[in-house]
């Protein structure tokens, strides 16, 4: 009798990450939903939308729920997050997922739609620098049409509240002690029960590999910025509009709409 490995319950999956991501981020729900009207506000209730660095497919997963007739590409270079999203999506038509690289010139190649509606991240893009990210902006405009709408929520920090910065920070590591009091998993403890898991073990070390071990600290070689260096990057790179929409003490919520450059129209001669 041959055995058969488990099989994985990615949707199991897919909820400890959320609900890891929200010890870090309490108010993860809310931003989402100010992204998702935001969407329809801008480029309507069918969206086709471009989920960039999509982990585990969080913010496909409720654009689908709220929108059905909304379809998602998400792109990911992690290959344990990509397999739980493809897991998750597994008898979703409307979702398709793409392994690239964001830093790759041509990571745009492999997509497999030319043109989209909206592009959306969310706390993944702090894992750049400047340069690549401000490249990284600039690309967005060949794959949004015109009028489409790039969002990007992440860490955002604003330098120049030191006292408020310090009492929050305060507040929320008191918060996070009691939940992991409680049993909630942070990074990397959520990566650590991945390691030991048989359907994910491989992919995570080969994650390791490619983007470095989480538990060691990861993070080290991107930067963060405000949420105003976010909106005149996004000028710089050709958004017709760019502005804060949503935030909090230590994230933002920024937006850029995709206009097409037009000349002004020649001032009319007066006659004599």
């Amino acid at each position: 009798m041959t055995e058969t490995a488990p099989r994985a319950d990615w949707a199991a999956w897919q909820r400890s990450w959320d609900r890891q991501q929200e010890w870090y981020l309490p108010d993860r729900e809310e931003r989402f939903r100010v992204m998702l009207d935001l969407v329809e506000a801008l480029v309507g209730p069918e969206p086709r939308v471009l989920d960039l660095a999509c982990g585990t497919g969080s913010i496909t997963d409720r654009l689908l729920r709220r929108f059905p007739g909304a379809r998602s590409t998400g792109v990911d270079l992690d290959p344990a997050l990509l397999a739980i999203a493809r897991g998750h999506f597994a008898d979703e038509p409307r979702a398709d997922f793409v392994t690239a690289d964001l830093r790759d010139q041509d990571w745009t190649s492999g997509l497999p739609h030319r043109s989209y509606d909206a592009v959306l991240t969310s706390t993944a893009l702090h894992w750049l620098r400047a340069e690549p990210l401000r490249t990284l902006y600039g690309q967005l405009g060949t794959v949004l049409r015109d009028g489409g709408v790039f969002m990007n929520a992440d860490h955002m920090p604003d330098g120049s509240t030191p006292r408020i910065n310090a009492a929050e920070r305060v507040f929320r590591k008191a918060r996070q002690e009691r939940d992991r009091a409680a049993g909630v998993r942070d990074w990397a403890g959520w990566w650590a029960d991945a390691a030991r898991d048989e359907s994910l073990a491989g992919l995570v070390a080969e994650r390791f590999e490619i983007l470095g071990n989480p538990v060691a600290g990861d993070h080290s070689d991107g930067e963060t910025h405000s949420a105003g260096w976010h909106a005149d990057a996004l000028r710089a790179a050709g958004f017709g509009e760019a502005r804060t929409v949503w935030c909090s003490v230590t994230d933002g919520l920024v937006l850029g709409l995709r206009q097409p450059y037009r000349r002004r129209p020649p001032a009319a001669r007066s006659r004599r």
